[in-house]
């Protein structure tokens, strides 16, 4: 895992975590509205981008790198943190270890239930079309289903050359896998849940299930958005709502 981060050491640390198949650089516009308040740092989750050479193994692999990096160099806890899709479900995990490690954590499109039979799939499916993901064409198409906008295109597709066929592997079990520990519900962290209007019925119930289990939380349904568009395409509103969220419970 490789961390990228602002100069300004000195502010409140805010860290956010891409999505699967994306990297820092999907991020960089968020980062520009937060940087003169925030020390934002945008970790590449293994595997991808410019750590395409490190395999991913698993979100649990993932959390423990993340609370390393909080422990090492943030004294433990942060102001901030928050993650989309594949970045959500490692945040959740670093939450349901360390109760007291966010004063605030925001959640956008994570899956919290198992895919029944993504096991026996996956592999086999892989393994006939890893050729396909080093396309250009199937890469617009993944773009296009992952809300990039077009201006990143080109840097997703680059990216999109150097992650493994293992990685990827990895990454789609991890994913699809993952099931929400009932020791989330001991965080102390004031969490806000963002879901897409749009989005399949699984992320919708999976948002829901994180509203029930986490005392306090919101959920903000996000007007005939799809998976993770509010920060991809609208990251002035994703701003704009985390700002308004923070407010808010500040004075609680």
């Amino acid at each position: 895992m490789i961390f990228k981060e602002t100069s300004n050491t000195h502010l409140p640390t805010i860290i956010l975590l891409h999505g699967g198949g994306l990297s820092f650089w999907s991020l960089q516009a968020i980062v520009e509205k937060l940087q003169t308040e925030f020390h934002v740092v945008t970790p590449i989750i293994d595997g991808h981008g410019e750590d395409g050479d490190e395999e991913f193994a698993s979100i649990q692999d993932s959390a423990g790198k993340l609370m390393e990096y909080i422990d090492t160099a943030c004294n433990g806890a942060v102001f901030a943190v928050g993650g989309l899709s594949l970045g959500a479900q490692i945040v959740i995990e670093v939450l349901s270890q360390r109760a007291n490690i966010a004063e605030y954590a925001i959640l956008e499109s994570p899956l919290v239930y198992p895919i029944k039979g993504i096991a026996a799939l996956t592999a086999p499916i892989y393994r006939l079309l890893y050729g396909l993901v080093k396309s250009r064409w199937f890469a617009k198409l993944q773009a296009k289903t992952l809300c990039v906008p077009a201006d990143m295109f080109e840097q997703y597709y680059q990216d999109s050359l150097r992650i493994s066929k293992q990685s990827l592997i990895n990454i789609t079990l991890s994913n699809g896998n993952y099931n929400l520990k009932s020791s989330i519900a001991n965080t102390k962290s004031k969490v806000l849940i963002i879901v897409g209007e749009n989005e399949i019925g699984l992320m919708r119930k999976s948002a829901q299930r994180l509203k029930e289990a986490i005392q306090d939380s919101e959920i903000h349904i996000a007007p005939a958005m799809k998976h993770g568009e509010m920060s991809l395409v609208y990251p002035e509103k994703y701003v704009e709502l985390v700002r308004r969220f923070v407010r808010l419970h500040s004075h609680r």
